[in-house]
């Protein structure tokens, strides 16, 4: 499952690294970039619900098949196309299949592993998002320089092909139990019930920042500070690895000190004090020092997105964990295309400065929004 959501992010990060290149031979603008990312992850969104419920129902080998198989057509795909149009659906159907990958690695984690040590799962099948990031660059970007932009698509859809071939190998029992179908069929999430906003407020506007800064790094770099795009791909890779720690750092965190604590307000107060941290990124005049604010600004990103699904593993039952993470995935991926739809005008219009001030607000928005919906009504002293 790390493997998968490495492989994710490889297909996901294609576009981006390269996005200088791709929109210097295309005349695609910035904001037709932004809202083709706003559109992968409002299919993500939907995604995520869709695939944490049915991958509890049909179990992870048959869920997993079908998802990867759908997600590397569409990767491959965007070696055809070149306008709007063609990269937003592409990146649609991207966005769909890849709605898969984090209840999958969640489901695995909380079937597979004793509960103080389920969070560190979970951080390990995560992680792979984040060595994607980093491996990303330096597979697409000397395949794109030396190829072509197209051609690195065309990588990205036989390394999906390969996983597959793995994991149909691999995915059997006793590693993969097989599907158990539920009589009652499919839980699909609840938006009425309380643990649902605390999910959806906590990952989704605390680990908000992580989806911009990924999608506006390589381009900010390059038109505010004038990277190359072979610049970019050596060393585009550094902040993900501060994401890769972080799974890691924050994981052994929620298992040590977190526990079974429902309300965790400390961490979360202090996670949002943190976060501050990337509005000073525009203040950076040099590429190094800007890099370290966004390398940074994912390191605490991440920590809300742990913190947020450990404490909701919790809430809900063992046998829907994959919608555990549909749900804070989904919640994640709304947020991030509101903010794109939202950005993509003032990255255009080089509006720098008050774009990543106001992102690095939503964490702290968020955090707000989390206490007051867990708060506890104090009932009337008795007389």
């Amino acid at each position: 499952m790390m493997s998968c959501s490495c492989l994710s992010y490889i297909d996901r990060q294609a576009l981006t690294v390269i996005s200088p290149m791709i929109l210097s031979d295309t005349g695609l603008s910035a904001e037709a970039y932004a809202y083709v990312g706003g559109i992968f992850s409002i299919v993500y969104m939907f995604s995520n619900f869709f695939w944490g419920a049915w991958l509890d129902y049909v179990g992870l080998r048959v869920g997993m098949l079908l998802a990867v198989g759908i997600w590397t057509l569409a990767s491959a795909s965007h070696a055809w196309v070149a306008g709007f149009i063609g990269f937003a659906a592409a990146r649609a159907v991207l966005g769909f299949g890849e709605g898969a990958t984090f209840p999958g690695g969640l489901r695995t984690a909380a079937n597979s592993l004793p509960l103080g040590r389920q969070s560190r799962g979970m951080g390990i099948s995560y992680s792979g998002a984040s060595v994607g990031a980093i491996v990303a660059p330096l597979i697409i970007t000397p395949m794109a320089l030396r190829h072509g932009w197209r051609a690195a698509f065309l990588v990205t859809g036989a390394l999906g092909a390969l996983w597959l071939i793995v994991w149909w190998f691999v995915a059997r029992p006793p590693l993969v139990h097989a599907a158990e179908k539920k009589p009652s069929g499919v839980a699909w999430p609840n938006p009425l019930e309380r643990r649902f906003w605390l999910l959806f407020v906590g990952m989704g506007l605390g680990g908000a920042a992580l989806g911009p800064s990924l999608y506006f790094c390589p381009l900010y770099l390059n038109r505010a500070l004038g990277l190359s795009q072979a610049k970019i791909g050596a060393v585009i890779w550094i902040p993900a690895v501060c994401w890769e720690f972080g799974y890691y750092f924050w994981g052994w965190i929620c298992d040590r000190w977190v526990r079974d604590e429902p309300r965790p307000v400390s961490l979360y107060t202090l996670l949002a004090i943190l976060a501050l941290g990337l509005s000073v990124v525009t203040r950076m005049n040099s590429w190094i020092a800007a890099l370290a604010v966004f390398s940074w600004g994912m390191f605490i990103a991440v920590g809300f997105i742990v913190t947020s699904l450990h404490v909701a593993a919790r809430m809900y039952p063992r046998d829907e964990t994959g919608k555990v993470a549909g749900i804070g995935s989904g919640a994640w991926s709304a947020v991030v295309a509101l903010l794109l739809f939202a950005y993509g005008p003032w990255f255009g219009r080089q509006m720098y400065t008050p774009l990543f001030v106001t992102l690095s607000l939503v964490p702290a928005f968020g955090t707000a929004l989390w206490w007051w919906i867990g708060r506890t009504e104090k009932r009337p002293a008795s007389a």
